[in-house]
């Protein structure tokens, strides 16, 4: 498997999971390749440059703090992300998630709390729906 940084003529950034550079190639050829922010098939690959620098990374603990802060990082930036491009329903999370699944209501990005009970309806009504923690935000340093 291979991974790609993708970005649409929209600016929406994103991974690709590919089997190898040659599937990859041939999925953008038939147009198979799509935003899953705005689902234009308009899409280039990204550079990824990734650099592991070892000599300041000699000690267990450094590399741990340097792993640590890259989550931190990653977390920051998948927070702003949602925070940006999706809807906060708050609670009612469940009430519209349901409605857009049948069609009551338009399609849309949204984000919001549930409750186990909640999961379960959601689960039983065949709705795939991604939990995380959001990090605090900027100002509060608890996680450091």
């Amino acid at each position: 498997m291979i991974v790609f940084d993708l970005e649409c003529v929209n600016d929406h950034t994103f991974e690709g999971w590919f089997e190898d550079s040659k599937s990859y190639e041939k999925q953008q050829e038939q147009g198979l390749i799509t935003c899953p922010v705005c689902g234009t098939a308009s899409v280039t690959q990204k550079l990824s440059p990734i650099a592991v620098k070892t000599s300041s990374m000699s000690t267990p603990e450094l590399r741990a703090r340097a792993s640590h802060d890259a989550m931190i990082e990653l977390g920051a930036k998948i927070s702003d992300f949602v925070e940006k491009n999706f809807e906060d329903v708050g609670s009612n999370f469940t009430k519209e998630a349901l409605k857009m699944h049948y069609g009551a209501s338009e399609s849309k990005n949204i984000r919001g709390t549930t409750t186990k009970e909640d999961d379960k309806v959601l689960d039983k009504e065949g709705i795939a729906v991604l939990k995380f923690p959001l990090p605090p935000k900027s100002g509060n340093d608890d996680l450091n």
